[in-house]
């Protein structure tokens, strides 16, 4: 029995009336635009409507979420995949009752464990289902066989870019790549786009027509809007205090963007266009995929 098989059978024993929560994924084409503080904000923003949120940094060798957070976490996923210990042990509670866990560099291992790894990873993970609603998943910048292995395992991706020719080009990048992949099928993941840095909603709106016209095209991949992000000295200020926006300015431009998104992103579960996979689920198409090295091509 090869692993895939095996975890098929496990992700099965353990899905018996088991709740499952919202995965989205953040990512980005290139570093710099904005995309953990996307996944920050929108995670204080899904708290104000009274979802359970968790964070996972999948940023391999960054700490850009837990320097915004300003806490530090004792312990990543490595300690649960290798040290045994259990996933509420693992989990940093920061601003706003936010769960974050850092995945360290223990996910790229993951392909290699033996049946009774994965067994307890998997209860583990289903148990992280059942104490949270949505869990967002920050990926490292870039296009790497680590981010690639990420987006093709979540059924809801963002897109964040800005109007840097440099970042559009790199966001197309990424979504080639992301369309060429063996496992990835765009009946199954939906990508949607944010534009930030902007100076105004029109500047989001030609933004995101100008990706989409080209994405179209060539690649076929459809794409939707969820809306601008306005550049903003507040959020800025927010940062080099190590305190959300949201949180620390409510009123702020960029934090009343981002709580517009949150409802949008809400709104569309709400209509049941979002296929829920849960974490252990995620998880399984990560590890029965191929091998992947965690170095990002910028």
């Amino acid at each position: 029995m090869d692993q895939a098989e095996q975890l098929r059978n496990i992700i099965k024993a353990s899905n018996v009336q088991r709740p499952v929560a919202r995965v989205i994924t953040v990512t980005s084409g290139k570093g710099g635009v904005g995309k953990s503080n996307t996944s920050i904000n929108l995670a204080i923003q899904f708290r104000k409507m009274g979802q359970r949120v968790i964070i996972l940094d999948a940023d391999f060798g960054l700490a850009n979420i837990e320097v915004m957070f300003g806490a530090v976490p004792k312990h990543n996923l490595a300690d649960l995949i290798y040290q045994g210990m259990k996933i509420k042990d693992i989990i940093t509670w920061g601003p706003n009752e936010v769960g974050f866990i850092s995945g360290g560099s223990g996910i790229a291992g993951m392909s290699n464990l033996n049946r009774e790894h994965l067994t307890y990873i998997v209860q583990n993970l289903a148990e992280l289902d059942a104490i949270t609603d949505i869990i967002i998943v920050d990926t490292g910048a870039g296009i790497s066989d680590a981010v690639l292995e990420f987006l093709v395992a979540s059924g809801e991706i963002l897109l964040v870019t800005t109007p840097e020719p440099t970042s559009i080009t790199d966001s197309y990048s990424l979504l080639k790549a992301l369309s060429r992949h063996s496992r990835f099928s765009s009946e199954n993941s939906q990508v949607k786009v944010i534009a930030n840095k902007v100076e105004n909603a029109a500047e989001g709106q030609a933004l995101f027509n100008k990706l989409n016209a080209v994405v179209a095209r060539y690649l076929k991949l459809p794409l939707s809007y969820l809306g601008a992000v306005p550049e903003d000295p507040m959020l800025s200020k927010a940062v080099m205090q190590q305190m959300p926006v949201s949180l620390q300015t409510p009123t702020a431009k960029s934090a009343v963007a981002y709580e517009q998104i949150a409802a949008t992103l809400m709104n569309r579960e709400m209509s049941q266009s979002v296929k829920k996979r849960g974490m252990a689920a995620f998880f399984s198409h990560i590890v029965t995929g191929k091998k992947f090295t965690t170095n990002s091509n910028q």
